[in-house]
């Protein structure tokens, strides 16, 4: 027996080097290597051997450039996607129907293709089509997708790559793992803020019911809107503005400009005009002594007059050819 294993011993060098020996069919000795991570590792070498034709298989290849020094934030937000997409793609295409390879060459280790490629720019997606096959193309230079439009989730990166391949050749779908701490940090949340509204409910309730409140905060939203407070948000409108004499322009010239302060000045001019005509209305009728009253409707009536007069000044100053005023501005 123990000559046995002496020579067994003797022969494990030589099963080693059988056993890490390439096969010879470069699709498959890559897909070996993407079973556990879903992407290819590439180098200068083995991306020349990846993408070299002829070729019977698609491949997809990511330059990226990972490393700190380069800055390339979309680059290190982008790759957990890729592999993602590499992942899920390796799980549900068991068979290798697709015939598709997806590889990743960083900058670090593919700076002799970056040079080639003439790329000036990461992270970039190269599509290879089969050069030999039933789904070979005639066209043998990749399609090249850009990241114009910001970060892309793999979902976005899997629609892309789909319409490259023939439309019988099933495409396998993003699988995603499940995020137990998202599931965990809404279930609280929801579970907290309906807790806070069963306590609260009692206090919440009559507050919400009451039509003052609700009236009040219609009649704030109304004068806010009616008096530019949107327009100036889109219009990014400043706030006031010198008046060439060393003093500060309240309102803007022209009835299609306005300032910020201009606006609130705007919306609390016609905040005392409703205030003063729902006195008169609703207040001033229910006061009992006819004397009172009767001071109550002067009163009202002059904050009318003033408050009104003040607004058509103001029109007058935005514009000269306003011919509309009242005494005693």
């Amino acid at each position: 027996m123990r000559w046995l294993q002496i020579l067994t011993a003797s022969l494990l060098p030589f099963t080693a080097l059988a056993a890490k020996k390439p096969s010879g069919d470069r699709f498959n000795d890559f897909r070996a290597k993407s079973l556990s991570t879903g992407t290819v590792k590439l180098d200068d070498v083995s991306y020349s051997k990846f993408t070299k034709a002829p070729r019977d298989y698609a491949v997809a290849v990511l330059l990226t450039a990972m490393d700190t020094r380069f800055g390339c934030v979309l680059c290190r937000e982008f790759q957990p996607e890729w592999d993602l997409l590499g992942k899920s793609w390796v799980k549900g295409d068991k068979n290798a129907d697709t015939r598709l390879l997806f590889g990743t060459l960083d900058f670090i280790d593919g700076k002799s293709t970056f040079q080639s490629l003439m790329l000036q720019t990461a992270p970039i997606i190269l599509y290879f089509h089969p050069t030999i096959g039933p789904n070979a193309r005639v066209d043998t230079q990749p399609i090249r997708f850009d990241f114009t439009n910001g970060p892309q989730s793999a979902e976005q990166i899997h629609a892309w790559i789909s319409r490259q391949l023939p439309a019988d050749v099933p495409k396998p779908a993003v699988s995603r793992p499940i995020n137990y701490v998202k599931i965990v940090s809404v279930t609280t949340g929801v579970l907290g803020v309906i807790t806070f509204l069963a306590v609260a409910s009692p206090y919440l309730v009559p507050v919400l019911q009451n039509r003052n409140i609700w009236a009040a905060i219609s009649l704030i939203a109304v004068l806010l809107f009616t008096s530019g407070h949107m327009f100036n948000h889109i219009r990014k409108t400043p706030y006031v503005a010198g008046d060439g004499k060393g003093g500060i322009s309240y309102f803007a010239g022209g009835f299609s400009n306005q300032f910020g302060l201009e606006s609130q000045i705007v919306a609390a001019i016609y905040g005392v005009l409703s205030f003063a005509t729902i006195s008169l209305a609703f207040k001033v009728p229910r006061i009992a002594d006819a004397r009172a009253q009767q001071f109550a409707v002067f009163l009202w009536s002059g904050v009318l007059l003033c408050m009104y007069s003040f607004l058509l000044s103001v029109f007058r100053q935005k514009n000269g050819g306003y011919t509309f005023w009242l005494p005693p501005f």
